[in-house]
């Protein structure tokens, strides 16, 4: 069952070949059997899983089910989920229970879905690796003695394992799109307002996106239908229809114009994952589309941009945590500087607190112009890259990751080369468009991606040219041989 699509899980669920009950009961073992070995999950919501289910099978046998009613889900540990810990994967909010639900929450359970747990992240989603968390670092399927990607590796991980059908996660600098590069997966990162962020805690507002982590273009597609949509309660959240985005997945590729960024074939990108990535493409070129190289200037901006942005958004957003309202709080303060201090100090782990530092001191007097405003004036220059690239070309293609999945502690004592791990992805958050990583071919046994770009509301293209890339390969259906 768990080698299933989404399509074929409805469509076993709707002629009661299987029930919710049974098809959630078989997720729930395998995650009893094999989350011990991965570290996937934090929480995993058995007892109200099961209540779903039985929810779900009763709307399947009084016919009123939807197309997603009674398949499985995990959410990535940021979304918050009513009576439920919601912890961002830090000791910060290890006891925090959410009050109300994400509207992504809240759409998926209107769907009738069923939400098998919440799966482990790197702290506040700061990391391209998974080690940050305060639970402990979550392990590539592929390679237990490898990470899985960031920050959401928990939802990687658990997909790549065949713990849940799906799994939602989240892109503020490609946390979606390198773990499903690292583990063989089908991430996509919509367009900025394209999903509610209501209920997602926020790391840096004007970059994080919600977006799903699956097994096919398809499934993701199916997936993108439901969580998609404006949401008066998000005020980044964009008024704008939503397509059927499984409606064009079969359209023909003929005529389609791929531009391929010299930025992205240059120095620091792994020979043999260049070699994965061109033979990738060469495939597209052998089914109509026509191959451009094109330029993106500004892409050696995008790593230092980002990283003046994204703390100094975090040290805001993360200002709130202070031992006095929620979170973490010491014992027998001294006084509120003593509360506010220990608090923090014991609640963040140590790349929160390196990002808070450098947003803090980014956005201090004399030197918000010199940093953050600079910072700004990047991010349009990268943004203007891509619309001028769009004129000429439909599509970017390129690597989702510089490397395939490195080893535990190879980079954790140097934050540069950690945080180039996104050099890649890191862009298309700054330009706020949608991009895509699915799976392209293996190196030594470790998962190669192709990284999708698009114009801004593409996404139904995206998938479209995944999914036809999809029928004529096999590289996703491949998993680890130890979870089969």
């Amino acid at each position: 069952m768990h080698n299933k699509s989404l399509p074929e899980l409805s469509t076993a669920l709707h002629s009661g070949e299987i029930s919710s009950v049974e098809l959630t009961q078989h997720y729930l073992d395998r995650i009893n059997k094999y989350n011990g070995d991965l570290n996937a999950f934090i929480t995993v919501t058995d007892d109200r899983a099961l209540e779903q289910a039985k929810a779900a099978d009763k709307l399947l046998a009084d016919k009123k089910a939807g197309p997603l009613t009674g398949i499985p889900l995990a959410h990535k540990d940021i979304f918050c989920t009513k009576g439920v810990r919601t912890s961002c994967a830090s000791k910060m909010l290890d006891k925090f229970v959410a009050p109300y639900d994400a509207t992504i929450v809240e759409k998926i359970d209107a769907a009738g879905m069923v939400t098998l747990g919440k799966t482990n992240m790197d702290e506040f989603a700061m990391g391209s690796s998974n080690e940050t968390s305060y639970y402990g670092p979550v392990k590539n399927p592929w390679d237990t003695n490898c990470v899985p990607g960031g920050s959401s590796g928990g939802s990687a991980a658990a997909m790549a394992a065949r713990l849940a059908p799906i799994a939602t996660g989240t892109d503020t600098g490609g946390s979606i799109r390198q773990p499903a590069s690292l583990c063989n997966l089908t991430g996509l990162k919509p367009t900025y307002g394209r999903i509610s962020r209501y209920g997602m805690i926020a790391f840096a507002s004007s970059l994080d996106q919600a977006g799903p982590m699956a097994n096919s273009a398809e499934d993701a597609a199916w997936l993108m239908n439901v969580m998609s949509g404006f949401d008066e309660r998000d005020s980044t959240s964009v008024d704008r229809d939503v397509p059927d985005y499984t409606a064009s997945l079969n359209d023909s590729l003929e005529g389609l114009t791929i531009g391929l960024p010299k930025e992205y074939f240059g120095e620091g990108l792994d020979s043999k994952v260049a070699a994965v990535v061109e033979t990738a493409i060469k495939q597209y070129e052998s089914m109509g589309a026509k191959l451009k190289e094109i330029t993106l200037p500004n892409t050696a901006l995008a790593v230092p941009t980002y990283y003046v942005v994204a703390p100094a958004e975090c040290s805001s957003n993360l200002s709130r945590m202070d031992g006095v309202r929620f979170g973490h709080r010491v014992e027998d303060p001294k006084d509120l500087m003593d509360l506010y201090t220990r608090s923090r100090g014991e609640g963040f782990g140590e790349e929160v607190k390196r990002r808070i530092m450098i947003g803090t001191y980014a956005l201090s007097a004399g030197y918000y112009d010199a940093y953050y405003l600079k910072a700004q004036q990047c991010r349009r220059l990268i943004r203007d890259d891509f619309l001028k690239a769009f004129e000429d070309v439909d599509v970017i293609m390129g690597p989702s990751a510089p490397t395939p999945a490195f080893r535990f502690g190879e980079k954790t004592d140097d934050p540069v080369a950690m945080y180039m791990e996104d050099i890649y992805t890191i862009n298309v958050n700054l330009a706020g468009i949608p991009g895509m990583s699915i799976p392209a071919g293996f190196i030594d046994g470790m998962p190669v991606g192709l990284q999708i770009i698009g114009n801004y509301f593409d996404e139904a293209r995206l998938l479209n040219i995944a999914h036809k890339y999809q029928q004529e390969t096999d590289w996703h259906k491949q998993m680890p041989e130890a979870f089969k």
